[in-house]
């Protein structure tokens, strides 16, 4: 009796997935052997920094699209305080290598004109009815979400769609980018970015005092709620700070490594793009795939692609993760059906087609723009999170809960 009490919670004990685990594993060595292979060393680095990223990710659970729509649903800001700080630590880090003139680094910077406008607001309301943002579709889709692997089908649509057009739209009013660091040099850079971050942050808090009284602490914990921190790592759920500096210190490894700053959407560009390419479609006709960096991507291997290489590894991480966790496939175990899959399609259009004309999307765009120390980040965030409000109240229609 006392032998069959012992065994028994070792037996109900719920462990890792091991056959999620394993193909994660299987996914990782055979992906990273072809690219070591097929590129430099630099980018099997970059590829290994992904899947921590996708672990990240995963087990902190952050994903921005979450966080704004409980600001505006539930007046709660503890999501939107975590993107603040992890948007502040990494300016911190970032700032100084980029301005420090080393010429091998360059900054997420883009023009501020109407493209960004557009595509921006179009990207808040998709992230809204696709259920998530660039680097949030990757993870669901690595931690098997059925419903958004439909969204990533279709925001692939709509960046090659967005790539199609974006000529047109540059053609419309913008200014040339605008960069902190060489207005204002790196100290005050980072005062603005503090600045700009601490005053978003009031009004969230702002927001939650008057609903709620108080003010969410749990983004700033250091321990899990629950269970040790060795089971936490490997099972999560992370606290919000954990995922905070494994993000930034990513985004800043990336910038070092492969001389840019993290980014996602552009890989959906041209997995698009290949697809067409494969079924006969001449890409050469658009002007887009014209351009140097587009051009030339498009003729190399997707293995030397930094943005494609660092979502594999994304992808993967994120699948191991919850392999690890034993919820693989737990959020939708059926295929998404009437208005919810509309909203899905819908979604994943607006996110490809927004990410392209606004420059990326909240990885690209806003987390590495904003640690960049570019103004377009700023108006990306504007305009995004207006969208996003648009977004959220489209929801009900689309059988979606808020």
């Amino acid at each position: 009796m006392t032998q069959a009490n012992t065994m028994a919670p070792a037996a109900i004990r719920p462990g890792p997935d091991r056959f999620v685990v394993g193909l994660a594993l299987a996914g990782l060595v055979v992906l990273g052997g072809l690219v070591w292979l097929e590129t430099a060393p630099f980018l099997l680095a970059l590829f290994a920094i992904g899947a921590v990223l996708g672990v990240a990710l995963y087990h902190g659970a952050f994903g921005f699209t979450a966080g704004w729509r409980n600001l505006v649903t539930k007046k709660r800001g503890a999501g939107m305080r975590a993107q603040l700080l992890l948007f502040a630590l990494a300016a911190l880090i970032m700032i100084p290598i980029l301005g420090s003139g080393r010429d091998d680094v360059i900054g997420a910077v883009a023009p501020v004109g109407t493209s960004l406008v557009v595509g921006s607001f179009l990207f808040g309301i998709g992230m809204q009815l696709g259920g998530g943002c660039g680097s949030g579709t990757l993870f669901t889709v690595g931690a098997g979400n059925l419903r958004m692997m439909v969204t990533l089908l279709f925001f692939i649509v709509g960046a090659v769609l967005g790539s199609i057009h974006l000529p047109w739209w540059l053609d419309l009013p913008a200014v040339d980018p605008i960069s902190l660091i060489d207005w204002v040099g790196v100290p005050g850079a980072i005062a603005v970015q503090w600045l700009g971050l601490g005053a978003v942050a009031l009004w969230v808090n702002r927001i939650e005092r008057r609903a709620h009284g108080d003010l969410e602490r749990t983004e700033l914990r250091l321990r899990p709620i629950e269970g040790s921190m060795a089971k936490a790592l490997f099972t999560g759920r992370w606290p919000f700070l954990w995922a905070i500096i494994v993000l930034a210190v990513g985004n800043a490894l990336t910038l070092v490594i492969g001389g840019s700053p993290w980014g996602i959407t552009f890989a959906f560009n041209l997995w698009g793009a290949k697809a067409l390419q494969g079924l006969g479609v001449d890409m050469g006709q658009f002007e887009f795939w014209n351009w140097a960096y587009p051009a030339q991507a498009l003729a190399d291997s997707v293995l030397v692609n930094i943005p494609s290489v660092m979502n594999f590894g994304l992808l993967l991480g994120a699948m191991l993760a919850a392999g690890m966790a034993r919820r693989f496939n737990e959020a939708s175990r059926q295929t998404p059906r009437g208005r919810p899959f509309l909203a899905a399609v819908v979604g994943g259009l607006l996110l490809g087609y927004g990410a392209r004309l606004g420059f990326g999307c909240n990885i690209g765009a806003l987390f590495s723009g904003l640690a960049s120390a570019s103004v377009h980040a700023w108006v990306w965030f504007a305009c995004a999170f207006a969208g996003s409000l648009i977004g959220v109240r489209l929801r009900p229609w689309f059988r979606l809960p808020n």
